[in-house]
């Protein structure tokens, strides 16, 4: 994060000599020192000093000067009505934003008007939609001592305390989370969280035990009813604490002004925050941060600039905001108990049977908001009008949600029918105050409905017959004046007026009075109407300062069935994960799984997202039980050895999330956990080669794996020597045979290890078989038992548009070691005969020096350990030239 941007050194010095505005933006850049201040005047928000130059660079906007008694400051400024752009730059920027609005009516203040951070603005504590940019949710996280960890959404309300019971088990949970950003307590390392989580330091006295008991208590109550830990409750009260100082206090986001200033000093208690998920991380399947970006649950990956699908993807047919977020999280957290995972399938199951029943709830859930951060906007007071609409015209969709689940069977559908309240009472609350298409200001009137007050309706009756007379007025004058070029009008400053012509000023009666004077025209008024005039503006103002009134009592009466409202969003979003699990299961012929063996059976599985973005898919049966749970995958490149393995772990994945798979049938196992170790990464910025990432994932799974684990291990030992990686990958397999017994698949192309299988009881042999034609070499993309003969890397180079002299040279030296291979002695340049080395600038491989040499155990002993991928063809021929020697010595 940049540091924070408070008052210049220098003005210490001169603090007493400050004008008052200043004095006040620097009081509230001390307060706030480590955020950057955006400081109210009139239109716009502006910084000074330090801060002004940072606005102005990272906002590309214009850097100006102010200047007073005590000098010339740096100014920079954003306009109001588009200031969340803005925002939105500094906070990519790394900044945080105090936003210090007007918090008095300019036009009823004398000296300098009260200012007050009414919000800070953080990457995880966004509430604003054009910051939000999405359905998904935005967590902020605090990490305690002891591993206390707290997750919290601000802009819905949902919170989630758990306590890890170690480094990686704590990393594992924040890459389930994904948090925009953090706060730690003290002695806490910020080393679990991601590169992009903007992570800091907080007040240690939030997180001292007894306050943060005593905020856990005040929002959620006795934190011993939780069975939260000590850590938990230090963390869930610090990031409580946090919320709060974000959320400011005062005028709300719509830009409405509180009656008595100080409010904006005061702690804004979060009224929506009323439930607290405890949960302990052994409740569901753990993915960690690998094994979600390998399996692409959630990240698309780009290939080429193009970018994939996602399992997320493929499985949302969500209908709104809600499903999206439910749908993400169950995707996050899979079930380990299989009595809730099937209650998940009996209700898809009913759903995708029902296709009449499904098709209209899809489409009543279109019409749902946000349910989640629509009440959350109006418990904190800053919901609009138009968000009361919002809320009402989604809870008109809940009756007819009941109604069509009225004859629903599964327990999971009854459970979410009889959950629903249709909040009859919120919704003609609503519905009687609230006109139907409200302005989007809240203080400016048009907002409370003809027939809900009978005061505002006689005030609106007085300003309405008001200017019915002046719209009268004009026709009138006109016949008692004969001037029939005469008008009637009104503008900001001289409010109504009569103008005649020059020509016609002869004409103008003695009870005018002069009002305005312009080129061509005279303006005036008379008694009568200035008398009107008073009588519209009092009962205009009267009646918009009454409608405001009124709209606040709406909103805080609404606010107060939060937890309710909430109940509801909680089952429509469940609905509409169902529904779409269904609506998937029934398009794309999905099968419904079982978990009645130890093993896994996949009868004609596919994968999820490669079968949507390819013509055609070959599916893939899948055998595992107890007597045979390591798998040994060979086969060419390309031939899908990678799809397979995915598709294995998406399968399990989904199932035990609830949804249907893509199968012909799938009777499975309920797995704690999935571990994958696929594809090539490094890590420059932490110093880690390809390599050591590899050994460093593998050594997580090797010491964090179980039995009920299922483990993917694509390419071990690549990064290494040939030698090195065949003993790693060997020692590897050997270990999660004998130590682990984890349902494994291990793709290679070290074809030695298939003879793993016949001295490792638990193991077995599958390729992925290919056609050679004097063409080319077609892949069969299916699986069978056995182990591959070939991996075709030539082909696949050809294909992939290597040079054909590379390609050419590649055969002949493939050729020349499949014939040491089988015991010849091999040619090692293509026009030299016999066994000597290369010469003239040809290549010869470190295979065709063993054979030179084999005659002698201590060249055969030097040769292997020479590391064949770090040896140049000059180092090859010196190295030659040394084993000849020896040999003729």
């Amino acid at each position: 994060m940049e540091s924070a941007l408070g008052p210049p050194a220098e003005m210490a010095e001169i603090a007493e000599e400050l004008t008052p505005m200043m004095s006040q933006y620097f009081e509230l850049t001390d307060r706030y020192d480590d955020a950057l201040v955006l400081f109210q005047v009139g239109d716009f928000y502006e910084a000074f000093c330090d801060a002004a130059r940072a606005v102005s660079r990272t906002c590309e906007v214009t850097l100006t000067k102010r200047e007073d008694n005590t000098g010339r400051y740096a100014m920079a400024g954003i306009p109001i009505d588009n200031a969340e752009s803005y925002i939105e730059r500094l906070l990519d920027a790394g900044y945080r934003v105090a936003v210090a609005d007007q918090v008095q009516d300019p036009e009823e203040t004398t000296g300098v008007v009260d200012r007050a951070v009414t919000r800070v603005v953080t990457p995880g504590t966004l509430t604003e939609d054009e910051l939000l940019g999405g359905a998904d949710n935005n967590f902020v996280a605090a990490l305690a001592s002891g591993y206390g960890l707290a997750v919290l959404d601000v802009s819905t309300g949902d919170f989630y305390a758990t306590n890890p019971t170690s480094p990686a088990a704590v990393a594992d949970e924040i890459g389930r989370f994904g948090p925009a950003e953090a706060i730690v307590g003290p002695e806490v390392s910020a080393d679990a969280f991601d590169a992009d989580c903007m992570v800091s330091p907080y007040d240690e006295t939030a997180f001292e035990r007894d306050a943060a008991a005593e905020r856990v208590r005040e929002y959620f109550g006795d934190p011993d009813t939780y069975g939260l830990t000590d850590a938990e409750v230090r963390a869930c009260g610090a990031l409580l604490s946090y919320a709060e100082y974000t959320r400011g206090g005062g005028a709300a986001a719509t830009g409405e002004i509180p009656e008595d200033p100080s409010e904006a000093d005061e702690r804004e208690r979060l009224g929506y925050l009323n439930h607290l998920t405890h949960y302990d991380p052994r409740e569901y399947v753990v993915l960690d941060p690998t094994a979600l970006e390998s399996l692409e649950l959630f990240e698309r990956r780009s290939v080429r600039g193009v970018e994939g699908a996602t399992l997320a993807g493929v499985l949302d047919e969500t209908a709104n905001a809600l499903g999206r977020r439910r749908l993400t999280e169950w995707l996050r957290r899979p079930l380990l108990d299989r009595e809730h995972i099937e209650r998940r399938h009996d209700a898809v199951a009913e759903l995708k049977h029902d296709v009449v029943t499904r098709e209209a709830l899809h489409d009543a859930l279109r019409d749902v908001y946000d349910l989640e951060r629509l009440i959350s906007r109006v418990s904190r007071g800053r919901a609009n009008a138009r968000d009361l609409r919002s809320l009402k015209d989604t809870l008109d969709v809940v009756p007819e949600l009941k109604s069509t689940l009225a004859d629903a069977e599964s327990d999971l559908l009854v459970d979410v029918r009889e959950g629903l309240d249709v909040l009859e009472d919120v919704r003609d609350l609503v519905g009687s105050a609230i006109r139907e298409e409200p302005p989007i200001e809240v203080t400016e009137g048009g907002v409370i409905r003809e027939g809900y007050d009978a005061a505002l309706d006689e005030l609106r009756a007085t300003e309405r017959d008001g200017k019915q007379w002046i719209d009268d007025l004009e026709a009138r004058e006109r016949e008692r004046t004969g001037i029939d070029s005469l008008k009637v009008g009104r503008n900001q400053v001289h409010g109504y007026y009569i103008e005649v012509t020059n020509p016609n000023l002869d004409s103008v009666p003695e009870d005018y009075q002069r009002r305005q004077t312009l080129k061509n025209s005279e303006r005036f008024y008379t008694p009568a109407l200035k008398e009107r005039e008073d009588e519209i503006l009092s009962a205009a103002e009267r009646a918009d300062a009454l409608e405001y009134e009124l709209f606040r009592e709406v909103r805080a009466s609404v606010g107060e069935e939060t937890e309710r409202v909430q109940g509801v969003a909680d089952r429509v979003a469940r609905l509409d994960v169902l529904v779409s699990f269904a609506d998937v299961a029934a398009r794309y012929d999905y099968c419904r799984p079982e978990f009645s063996k130890t093993g896994v059976d996949v009868e004609a599985g596919r994968h999820p997202v490669v079968e949507r973005t390819q013509e055609s898919f070959v599916p893939n049966d899948v055998h595992f039980d107890r007597e045979e749970y390591l798998a040994v995958v060979t086969g060419p490149n390309m031939s899908g050895k990678s799809t397979y393995m995915r598709q294995v772990a998406c399968i399990c994945i989904m199932a035990q999330a609830g949804s249907f798979v893509p199968a012909a049938s799938a009777d499975l196992r309920v797995f704690d956990r999935v571990f994958t170790r696929v594809g090539a990464s490094d890590d420059i910025a932490g110093g880690q080669s390809t390599f050591m990432v590899e050994m460093t994932e593998l050594a997580d799974i090797l010491s964090e794996a179980t039995p009920e684990s299922l483990v993917l291990l694509d390419e071990v030992g690549r990064g290494t020597s040939t030698t090195d990686g065949l003993a790693i990958a060997q020692a590897a397999t050997e270990y999660v045979h004998d130590e682990v017994q984890a349902v494994t698949l291990f793709a290679t192309h070290h074809h030695e290890l298939t003879a793993v299988a016949d001295d490792l009881p638990g193991a077995f042999n599958l390729h992925f078989a290919a056609t050679e034609t004097s063409d080319e070499v077609r892949f069969d993309h299916s699986v069978s038992r056995g182990a591959a003969t070939a991996s075709y890397g030539v082909e696949v180079a050809q294909a992939a548009g290597v040079p054909e002299s590379v390609l050419e040279r590649s055969r002949e030296l493939l050729a020349a070691s499949e014939s040491v291979d089988e015991g010849e002695v091999p040619a090692v340049g293509p026009d030299v005969e016999g066994s000597a080395p290369a010469s003239d600038g040809e290549h010869a491989t470190l295979d065709e020096f063993a054979s030179v040499s084999a005659g002698s155990e201590a060249v055969a002993r030097r040769l292997r350990e020479v590391n064949v991928a770090d040896t140049t063809p000059m180092e090859a021929l010196a190295l030659l030239d040394e084993f000849k020697r020896e040999l003729d010595d």
